[in-house]
Formats: structure tokens, C-alpha cells, sequence
């Protein structure tokens, strides 16, 4: 009987999963989701569907489907986190050399490579990574909008170069600006797109 059981939490757990549209996992996420209280119970669970293949586990306390969004898994690795900089820009068409790396805002810098994947990390004030205007959800995944995008990598980088600041929404930009709270920045800022 115990083994039935054991057994059938497994099948519900996987099941909880493969049924969730999020593609990336915490414990403490999966916790939630199956109700599992017991977090050693639940690890042993979770690594048994590593072993079988049946999850993947690309960073220490992260499970992932097996077709998992590499963006999601940018902004759950390191919370609070959102997509911005040079991979926003340039879907944008705001910066026209080609970047493969997935580039992120957080509490913290650092580059990783997981799979396929390069992540980048750039480190930015708490008070302005906690501000979520400008920044679009979906899901586990935080994405700025290219003009939020365009105020970071300013604030980040103050002699940048853009190839293209034509489609930025320059109202858009002064409704973000208050955001970085910095005279400079948007001297900068407003220099380049009232060009």
C-alpha cells in the first residue's frame, strides 16, 4: 500500500507539472503546486524524474521540462530579475549587431552558461528593479518594453551607442523616467531620442 501511494504522488506530481504552462521550477514552486509540505520527500521525488529524464535540472534547486523556455529560466534563476538591455534592444531593432546571449537586470552580475544558453546578468539598483513600470509579465517570465530597456542600458552604460531610437515611444520614455531618479540620465537619455 505504501508503495501505491509513493507512487501515485509521483505520477501527480509529474502530472502537476506537465500540466502547468510554466516551463521552469523552483522546489518551493513545486511545493506549492502539489501541496508536498515535506521539501526532502519532494527533492528525492523531483531528482528521481532528473534521473528518468523525465525533468531537467540545469541549476542547483531548478527543474525544468525538457522543451523549457531559456527566458523563463533567466528570470527564475535570480529573483527579482527581468529581461532587458542588449536582447530587448535588439528584437527591437534598436541595436542592429547581432548578440546570442539572453541579457538580464537583478540584484546581482554574473554570466552563466546553461545548455545552449548564455545568460548575463547586470547588477542594478533595488530601488529601480523593483519598480515594474515599463516591464511586461507573462508568466514566470519579466521582460522590459525597449523603451525600458533603452533607460537601463543607459543608466548602465552612459556612452552606448544605438543604432536606431526612431521607434522608441518618447512619451513612454518620460513616464519611465522617474524611475532612475538622475538629472543625467535623462539629459542622456532625451539627447539621443530628440535627435
Amino acid at each position: 500500500i505504501v508503495y501505491f501511494i509513493m507512487f501515485s504522488s509521483q505520477k501527480d506530481i509529474i502530472w502537476l507539472i506537465y500540466n502547468n504552462p510554466s516551463t521552469v521550477f523552483t522546489l518551493s514552486s513545486v511545493a506549492i503546486l502539489s501541496g508536498e509540505t515535506e521539501f526532502q520527500s519532494l527533492n528525492q521525488k523531483l531528482n528521481y524524474y532528473v534521473r528518468t529524464g523525465k525533468l531537467l535540472n540545469p541549476r542547483k534547486g531548478i527543474y525544468a521540462k525538457p522543451d523549457y523556455d531559456p527566458l523563463e529560466l533567466t528570470c527564475v534563476l535570480y529573483t527579482p530579475s527581468y529581461i532587458s538591455l542588449e536582447y530587448v534592444l535588439q528584437k527591437a531593432g534598436i541595436l542592429f549587431q547581432y548578440d546570442s546571449r539572453i541579457t538580464a537586470v537583478s540584484y546581482l552580475s554574473r554570466s552563466l552558461e546553461i545548455g545552449d544558453n548564455s545568460l548575463s546578468y547586470r547588477k542594478i539598483k533595488d530601488e529601480i528593479l523593483i519598480d515594474l513600470t515599463g516591464i511586461k509579465r507573462a508568466g514566470n517570465i519579466n521582460i522590459a518594453t525597449p523603451e525600458r530597456a533603452y533607460l537601463d542600458m543607459l543608466y548602465l552604460n552612459s556612452s552606448y551607442y544605438f543604432d536606431n531610437v526612431q521607434s522608441l515611444d518618447v512619451a513612454l520614455i518620460h513616464r519611465l523616467l522617474p524611475v532612475y531618479d538622475s538629472k543625467v540620465l535623462t539629459q542622456r537619455a532625451l539627447k539621443f531620442i530628440e535627435k
